[in-house]
C-alpha cells in the first residue's frame, strides 16, 4: 500500500533560522490583511463569477426551488473562493505538494488525498447542513440586520470564534511543521495515515460555520427556511465543494503538470519541504486569526487597525 500524505511527517530533524520563517510568516500574513479588500474580491470577483455562471443577477434573484438553490450553492462556493473566509483553502496546497514524495507523482496518490479532504469538508458541512435546515432562522447567520458601529452582532462573534480557533489550527500546524510544538497527529498516523488530510477537510468545511460571504448567506437563508435536512445538507455540501476546486487544481497542475519540477526542486534541499509547509500554515492562519479577529473589530469602530482602502 502507498504511503498517505501526511503533512508534518519529516525525514530531517532540526530546520535552521525557525523563528525567523515565524516571524517573517506572521509579518506577511498581518500584511495581507492590511492590504485585503473585501469589496474587491466579495462584488468584483465574487458576484461577477456567480452572475456569469448561473446567467443571472445571484444576489437579486430569489431561488426558486431546490435544483435551482443546489446549482446556486456549488456556483457561490466556487465563486467565493478567493474571500477572506475562503483563502485559507490554499494553506493546504503547497503542504499537498510538498508530501509528493516522488519526483513523478503517480495520479492515484494525489486524488487519494484531495479524496480525504473532500470526506473531512463533507462531513462537516453536511452535518452544519442538517443544523441549518432545523434551526437556522433562529441562528445568527440568518439574520440580515445591519450591522452597528461599536457593536458587534451576533453574526459577528460567530465569524470571530470560528475564524479564531480556525486560524489558530493553522498556526499550530505550521509550528508543529517546524518541530516548534509537539506534532498533533503523532501517535495516530502509524495506524490511520489519512487522519491528518481529514482534519484538514474538517477545518475548510468549518469555514462554513461563520462564513458572512453575502451569497453563502443567501443560499443560508433559503436551506433555512426551507426546513428540508436533505437540501441542507446537499447544499453546504456542494458549497464546500465549490469552495475546494481550485486549490484542487492549482495542487494537481504543480503536482502533475510540471514534469516532476516542483517536487525536484522541493527535495533538493533538506528541510525545505518543511520549511514551505510551515510558511503555508503560518500565513494563511495568522491572516484568518487577525483578519476575522483584529481587523473585524476594527471595522466595527470597537479598536484601531491598520487597513489599506481599495
Amino acid at each position: 500500500m502507498q504511503p498517505q500524505p501526511t503533512f508534518l511527517q519529516a525525514p530531517s530533524p532540526t530546520i535552521p533560522k525557525r523563528g525567523r520563517l515565524v516571524l517573517l510568516s506572521a509579518l506577511a500574513g498581518f500584511v495581507l490583511t492590511v492590504i485585503w479588500s473585501a469589496p474587491f474580491v466579495d462584488r468584483i470577483i465574487g458576484d461577477n463569477v456567480a452572475n456569469s455562471m448561473l446567467g443571472y443577477d445571484a444576489k437579486a434573484t430569489p431561488l426558486d426551488g431546490v435544483l435551482a438553490g443546489i446549482a446556486f450553492a456549488f456556483v457561490t462556493g466556487l465563486a467565493g473562493s478567493f474571500t477572506a473566509c475562503n483563502i485559507a483553502v490554499f494553506g493546504v496546497v503547497t503542504p499537498l505538494v510538498g508530501d509528493q514524495k516522488d519526483t513523478k507523482p503517480r495520479w492515484r496518490a494525489s486524488l487519494r488525498a484531495l479524496w480525504w479532504i473532500c470526506v473531512g469538508a463533507v462531513g462537516i458541512s453536511a452535518l452544519y447542513g442538517a443544523v441549518v435546515a432545523i434551526v437556522g432562522t433562529s441562528m445568527p447567520q440568518f439574520s440580515t440586520a445591519a450591522s452597528v458601529a461599536g457593536v458587534l452582532s451576533p453574526r459577528q462573534v460567530q465569524s470571530l470564534i470560528v475564524f479564531g480557533l480556525i486560524g489558530i489550527a493553522f498556526i499550530y500546524l505550521g509550528l508543529a511543521a517546524l518541530r516548534l510544538v509537539p506534532d498533533p497527529f503523532a501517535r495516530i498516523r502509524e495506524r490511520h495515515p489519512a487522519v491528518p488530510l481529514v482534519v484538514m477537510g474538517v477545518l475548510i468545511g468549518a469555514l462554513l460555520i461563520g462564513r458572512p460571504f453575502p451569497l453563502f448567506r443567501i443560499m443560508f437563508r433559503h436551506a433555512a427556511e426551507s426546513g428540508n435536512v436533505l437540501y441542507g445538507m446537499s447544499a453546504f455540501v456542494l458549497q464546500s465543494l465549490g469552495n475546494l476546486v481550485i486549490a484542487a487544481v492549482v495542487f494537481l497542475v504543480l503536482a502533475h503538470g510540471t514534469g516532476g519540477r516542483v517536487q525536484r526542486w522541493l527535495a533538493a534541499k533538506p528541510g525545505r519541504v518543511e520549511r514551505i509547509t510551515a510558511v503555508a500554515f503560518l500565513v494563511f492562519g495568522t491572516f484568518t486569526l487577525l483578519y476575522w479577529d483584529l481587523r473585524s473589530l476594527g471595522r466595527a469602530g470597537l479598536i484601531w487597525y491598520p487597513a489599506v482602502g481599495w
